[in-house]
């Protein structure tokens, strides 16, 4: 089980066994953020968790709520100015730099992700046969690990690289997600998000809920690391949180996610990937031992075997209708009119 606390001085990751109890945790959430008598809150908006009534020897599977994934927000109950201070100072250290929303706002505009529409891609041999890159520097193949098309795609991408392939991270990116907004209120405005900030945190909890460019600059940000998003259709590079010390890259098709990865030798198990790379940069230059560049060369070979979606100019149909059209504008205006929301490329 994994989760996150946020407390007075920041935020902290928190690793238990399955069988771990709120004792366990408990003592834990003291140990990270300093904080021996405390309220517990999650979720958005951030509800009480009654913490009182529960036996120290109560395991956290037979919590009423799930806690693997999420993020607690820590307070303490006798909060004096000085914390409430260190609080404040620390919620406007962890806001999203003013130039990553810009770059995440075009990229949402521009970008299908941020629609809510569920759009289902063409069967591709790409899985079957995926190219391969080599990277003589790092002693290994630059090779796509390709996400399913379950509509969280962003963040399972995002989540096997920060996290690890084997913790089931979007949940737990959605709600950081949603609490960053909440906590940045005259950042995330209307304006910005396109919805009442409000309604976006309760959107982006949802499993069927699409992340783009809004949710990298927060995710990069949080993470500390620079994501370098690749469009396959033209090779553009964006990125978020960029001049880190580490970087994650990640394949952006049209209507899809996926994630770069480099493994030791063709056929290897997806257990020895690679997906966070080191940058070292002097003045200007900057070099990542060919990490990127093999990305991008994979891209052209995507790119090539016509590995991306054209979203102004695809064929259409609504699996609830079954009325066909073309481009994301018509997926748009049909959606509005009649209500329906599944679409897939004919």
């Amino acid at each position: 089980m994994r989760l996150r606390v946020r407390g007075p001085q920041g935020v902290a990751t928190i690793a238990l066994e399955d069988s771990a109890s709120w004792s366990d945790l408990r003592k834990e959430i003291v140990e990270k953020t300093g904080v021996s008598d405390f309220d517990v809150k999650f979720g958005y908006p951030p509800q009480a968790l009654a913490t009182d009534g529960i036996e120290y020897s109560t395991r956290l599977s037979e919590f009423p709520v799930k806690l693997n994934g999420e993020q607690l927000i820590i307070t303490p109950r006798h909060m004096g100015s000085s914390s409430s201070a260190s609080k404040d100072a620390n919620l406007q250290s962890s806001a999203p730099q003013a130039g990553n929303v810009s770059n995440a706002k075009k990229q949402a505009a521009a970008s299908l992700p941020n629609q809510p529409l569920n759009l289902s891609r063409k069967k591709n041999d790409i899985q079957n046969e995926p190219p391969e890159i080599p990277v003589p520097l790092l002693g290994g193949i630059m090779v796509l690990r390709v996400m399913p098309d379950d509509n969280s795609c962003m963040f399972r991408a995002l989540s096997s690289a920060v996290l690890g392939p084997a913790l089931d991270g979007m949940t737990e990116l959605r709600s950081v997600v949603a609490q960053t907004i909440q906590a940045n209120p005259e950042l995330y405005t209307r304006g910005l998000l396109e919805k009442e900030p409000s309604e976006y945190c309760r959107w982006i909890q949802r499993v069927d809920s699409w992340g783009g460019g809004i949710e990298l600059s927060i995710l990069s940000q949080h993470f500390d690391i620079e994501i370098c998003s690749i469009n396959v259709q033209d090779t553009r590079i964006d990125r978020f949180n960029e001049g880190k010390s580490t970087r994650c890259i990640l394949v952006y098709s049209g209507i899809h996610y996926d994630v770069c990865a480099l493994t030791p030798c063709s056929g290897a198990d997806p257990e020895f990937d690679r997906k966070v790379f080191d940058v070292v940069r002097m003045g200007d230059e900057e070099t990542d031992d060919g990490a990127l560049e093999a990305a991008r060369e994979l891209c052209t070979v995507l790119k090539s075997r016509h590995y991306f979606t054209d979203t102004k100019g695809f064929d259409l149909k609504c699996n609830t209708c079954g009325q066909a059209g073309k481009g994301e504008k018509w997926a748009v205006e049909h959606a509005s009119r009649t209500g329906h929301s599944d679409f897939g490329e004919a």
